[in-house]
C-alpha cells in the first residue's frame, strides 16, 4: 500500500544469458554484493507465478477487498506473471531489508494522548532507501554479466510477496505479509527482473502451523479467514490509502493510530528471532516514536511538508493526516483536547471538518478509546 516507485535500466543490445546449474559459484558473487551493500537477506526465483497466485488475486478483486485502490486492479496479467510484464525476464533477485523495531511497536497504543504511528513509517521512506541499494546491486549485476536488468520497488504490477516465497525469503503468513524465520515480520522487499537464468532457489515452506495471533489481534477483523485481508477494515487502508471519510463504525477500533497499524505483524511469534535494524536511515526518530496529538493536530499545511519531509507519512497530505489524527482525538478520552479542536471546525477542507465534528461529540460525551463511554 505505498507509493509507486521504478527503476529500469537496460544494457543496450546485450543478448540474454543463460546459466547452467553448474554455474552457480559464479553467482555467489551476486549474493556477496548484495549482502556487502547491506541488504539482509537474497534469493533467486524463476519469473513466473503459479496459477494459484493468480486465481488468489482474482478472488481478492473480485469481493471489492482492495477498496478504492485501483492500481492493483490495473494490470491484472501483468501483476500475476512476471514475464506478462517483461516477456524477456528469465529470473528474479529477490532482497529484504530488515526494518524490526528496538522496542514494542505497540506501547504507544496506551498513551491516549499520543499517536501511534506505523514502524515502517518512523523515518525515512523505504522507498528512497531501498532504490537506492537495488540500483547498486542491479548495475553489478548489468556490468559483471552482460545481462539487462529492470528495478521494482514496491510497484504495482510485481506480487512481490509471492516472489519472495519463491525465491525462499520466507512465507506468506496468514496475515498475507511475509514473515521470515531470521526477521520475522519485518522485512521491505525489492525486486530486479533480470534476462539471466539463475539457478532457483528452494521455495520457503508455511510454518504458520497453527497460530492465529495474527488474525484474532486484528482491531477491525479485517481478516475474513487465514491468509485472505479485507483492505476495506484494515486500519493501515483507512488511514493511508483510504480518502474519504472513515466508516463511523470502524473509527473507535482505531485509537490512537493515525498512520497504519502494526498489530497483526507485532504479535507474530517469528519475532522472537528478529534483532533491531542495523539500518540507521530505518530506525525510528525520537519524535515519531509517539508524538503528541495536540502537536499534530495543529499543523497546517507548510508545517505537516517540512515536519514529515523525508517521511513516507508525506504522501497522505496534511487533510487525510489531520482526519487521523481527529479520530484519534476523540479516540482518546482526554477532555483537555477539546481546545486543539475548535480551530478545525471550519476546516476548509470538509472531511477533517466532519472529523473535528466527530470528535468533540465523542470527547463531550466522555466516550474512551473502547468506544464505550
Amino acid at each position: 500500500m505505498a507509493q509507486i516507485s521504478k527503476i529500469k535500466m537496460n544494457i543496450s543490445n546485450a543478448p540474454s544469458l543463460s546459466v547452467s546449474s553448474e554455474d552457480n559459484t559464479r553467482f555467489a558473487s551476486i549474493r556477496a554484493r548484495a549482502l556487502e551493500i547491506g541488504f539482509d537477506v537474497i534469493g533467486f526465483a524463476p519469473a513466473q507465478l503459479a496459477p494459484e497466485t493468480r486465481d488468489r488475486l482474482r478472488e481478492f478483486l473480485a469481493a471489492r477487498h482492495h477498496g478504492e485502490m485501483d492500481w492493483l486492479a490495473e494490470r491484472t496479467e501483468q501483476r500475476s506473471h512476471p514475464q506478462a510484464l517483461w516477456p524477456e525476464a528469465r529470473s528474479v533477485i529477490c532482497v529484504g531489508l530488515s526494518y524490526a523495531p528496538d522496542v514494542d511497536p505497540r506501547a504507544a497504543l496506551n498513551r491516549r494522548d499520543r499517536a501511534s504511528i506505523s514502524v515502517y513509517a518512523r523515518n525515512r521512506d523505504y522507498h528512497d532507501v531501498l532504490k537506492g541499494m537495488l540500483k547498486h546491486l542491479a548495475q553489478f549485476v548489468a556490468a559483471r554479466f552482460a545481462a539487462e536488468v529492470k528495478v521494482f520497488v514496491d510497484t504495482a504490477p510485481v506480487m512481490e510477496k509471492p516472489l519472495a516465497m519463491r525465491a525462499g525469503l520466507g512465507w506468506q503468513g496468514k496475515h498475507t505479509n511475509l514473515v521470515s524465520r531470521r526477521h520475522g515480520s519485518w522485512l521491505f522487499l525489492g525486486e530486479i527482473y533480470t534476462t539471466l537464468d539463475l539457478p532457483a532457489d528452494a521455495p520457503h515452506a508455511d510454518r504458520c502451523g497453527s497460530c492465529t495471533r495474527c488474525l484474532t489481534v486484528c482491531p477491525t477483523d479485517a481478516f475474513p479467514a487465514p491468509y485472505r485481508l479485507d483492505a476495506t477494515r484494515c486500519i493501515a487502508y483507512l488511514t493511508i490509502e483510504h480518502a474519504g471519510p472513515i466508516p463511523h463504525e470502524l473509527r473507535p477500533r482505531i485509537g490512537n493510530r493515525v498512520y497504519g497499524c502494526d498489530d497483526c505483524l507485532a504479535v507474530c511469534p517469528w519475532n522472537r528471532f528478529a534483532q533491531a535494524t542495523r539500518h540507521a536511515r530505518l530506525a525510528a526518530r525520537a519524535d515519531l516514536a509517539a508524538p503528541p496529538l495536540a502537536e499534530l493536530v495543529a499543523l497546517d499545511d507548510a508545517g505537516f511538508r517540512a515536519r514529515f519531509a523525508g517521511s513516507p507519512i508525506k504522501r497522505i497530505g496534511r487533510n487525510r493526516f489531520v482526519r487521523n489524527v481527529l479520530i484519534a482525538i476523540g479516540n482518546s478520552g482526554d477532555r483537555t483536547l477539546l481546545p486543539s479542536i475548535t480551530p478545525l471546525a471550519g476546516d476548509p477542507d470538509p472531511i477533517v471538518a466532519e472529523a473535528a465534528a466527530w470528535a468533540r461529540e465523542r470527547l463531550e460525551t466522555r466516550h474512551g478509546p473502547d468506544g464505550n463511554g
